[in-house]
């Protein structure tokens, strides 16, 4: 195992240590979705991005916030409508909170085949087909 393999299961691990028991995926359809962009001094750019998702076969509601901020450059978001079909991966919010939501962390829009990280779409095909043989 060289170094960069090293380094880099040592961040995955502590992340995993940390963020573990708040990570959170599902999937659903965006019921709302608000895109608030904010310059400041032609410099400071601040994106927060609001979905409304419901999940498949369940009752409940999800809000997903997604934040930004980027100097001289301004964030950039996959184009998300409503209906449209998401996987969406995040961190919940703390206990302490009152406010339920979840942080986003990626979006993969299942109807235009986006994602907001690049991510291998062959090996969540295999997740779903394995799922549906089972059934």
């Amino acid at each position: 195992m060289g170094f960069k393999e090293k380094l880099s299961k040592y961040y995955t691990d502590s992340y995993l240590e940390k963020y573990g028991d708040r990570m959170a995926q599902f999937q659903g359809s965006v019921i709302s979705e608000k895109i608030e962009e904010k310059t400041i001094l032609w410099i400071f750019h601040k994106l927060v991005v609001t979905l409304i998702v419901k999940p498949e076969r369940s009752k409940q509601i999800i809000k997903c916030v997604y934040k930004k901020n980027r100097w001289f450059k301004k964030p950039t978001f996959i184009s998300v409508k409503k209906g449209n079909n998401v996987i969406v991966q995040g961190l919940k919010s703390n206990k302490e909170n009152e406010k339920e939501y979840i942080a986003l962390n990626n979006v993969l829009n299942l109807t235009t085949k986006q994602d907001l990280v690049p991510v291998d779409h062959s090996q969540l095909k295999k997740a779903r087909q394995q799922q549906f043989k089972q059934r």
